[in-house]
């Protein structure tokens, strides 16, 4: 119980720390004109301060200092080099993403940075050593030409996924901290049983959580300030720091008597199945228009929602409320020891799909109209809007 606390106090630091700083990094943004305007690809209709991911940075080095004093955390921090490594990653992409919300970066160079921040994560002992099999008895041990290709790679995809699923108030922020909060209370529970006291992943885990609990009471809808790339790959590489370091480190299976115990690896597809998704969506759609990845546009499941006629916090609570389901399937046999989820996941599922369909806005919302207000007042096209 005692790690519990330490853990638990670790993860408020990094929500306290969060919550008060960005209070402060707005205050700057609007100071120097650090806003993100609305044009044709966004939603929001005014202009809006951004960066907020410094404040969230803030709150992971606040939160791993103090873990690093912490009893608990003693062995962790003298006995190998993945706190540094994730420490040093996290300053490479937070680097990267700053300049790209100050100056439009290239994707070409946005990926270099992702990749170097996967590479120091490796160098530094966060990597994927091992791969076990979905469904069968089998373990690979990823040879040392692999093991940095599968992490970088990791690395980069889900920097990318949560980067894409940011276009709503408090939809990235939101679906992270139930992600990792639900990915700590997996690993804790993974590790303990099997004994193993020097892993860093159940840390950055409830870190990331306490980070993007810090931040929502400024990022809901209507929001006050933006995360920024800076934030979005930011939380993108803590988590794929975490998922590797427990899923990825570890030849053994999953707790619990259901199907990851022979197919852990899958854990991370469930818990951010929602940013994954809308990634794997995104890359075929815009490759079957001959288009690049890296374009953007207004096709994300956010956006489908909004046509749908849900308003932006609607939208945002319902792709909550799948990634909290998606969630509990993996923490439900874990913590219970049993597989009985099957039903009330299905109930919840059935529940999710009727209240999207049903529970719509007496119009559907052209997504793509709706800069136009920030001119006519109005959705309907007009010689003043820009986008007409």
């Amino acid at each position: 119980m005692s790690d519990w606390i330490d853990y638990l106090v670790c993860g408020g630091v990094a929500a306290a720390v969060t919550l008060a700083m960005t209070g402060v990094v707005r205050w700057a943004a609007v100071r120097f004109s650090i806003v993100v305007l609305p044009d044709e690809r966004r939603v929001h209709e005014r202009p809006t301060p951004t960066l907020g991911g410094a404040a969230m940075f803030a709150g992971f080095l606040v939160a791993m200092c103090v873990a690093s004093q912490l009893p608990a955390f003693h062995q962790l921090f003298q006995s190998n080099s993945e706190p540094l490594g994730v420490v040093l990653a996290a300053g490479v992409i937070f680097a990267v993403g700053t300049g790209d919300d100050l100056r439009d970066m290239s994707p070409p160079a946005k990926m270099s940075g992702q990749v170097l921040a996967g590479t120091v994560l490796y160098l530094l002992g966060v990597a994927m050593l091992f791969f076990r099999i979905p469904f069968v008895h089998t373990t690979l041990v990823l040879s040392p030409d692999l093991s940095p290709v599968f992490t970088v790679a990791w690395v980069v995809v889900i920097a990318n996924a949560v980067n894409f699923i940011d276009g709503l108030d408090g939809l990235a922020a939101g679906i992270i901290a139930i992600a990792s909060g639900a990915f700590f209370v997996y690993s804790h529970q993974f590790l303990a049983v099997q004994g193993l006291a020097t892993n860093v992943g159940p840390l950055l885990a409830i870190i990331t959580c306490g980070a993007c609990v810090g931040f929502l009471p400024h990022n809901f809808h209507p929001a006050k300030i933006f995360m920024g790339d800076a934030g979005a790959m930011l939380l993108g590489l803590l988590m794929a720091a975490s998922t590797m370091s427990v899923v990825g480190e570890s030849d053994v299976g999953s707790p619990g008597r259901t199907f990851f115990t022979f197919a852990p690896i899958l854990i991370p597809f469930f818990i951010l199945g929602i940013p994954l998704l809308d990634t794997a969506w995104a890359i075929v759609r815009r490759a079957s228009r001959r288009s690049s990845p890296a374009v953007a546009d207004k096709n994300h499941l956010h956006h489908r929602l909004m046509r749908l006629g849900h308003g932006q916090t609607r939208a945002v609570l319902i792709l909550w409320s799948w990634t909290a389901l998606l969630s509990g399937l993996v923490l439900w046999p874990v913590v219970t020891g049993h597989d009985s989820i099957a039903v009330p996941a299905a109930v919840g599922a059935l529940g999710i799909v009727l209240y999207t369909v049903f529970a719509r806005g007496r119009k559907a919302t052209n997504v793509l109209e709706v800069p136009c207000r920030i001119t006519c007042g109005g959705r309907r096209r007009c010689a003043a809007c820009p986008w007409s």
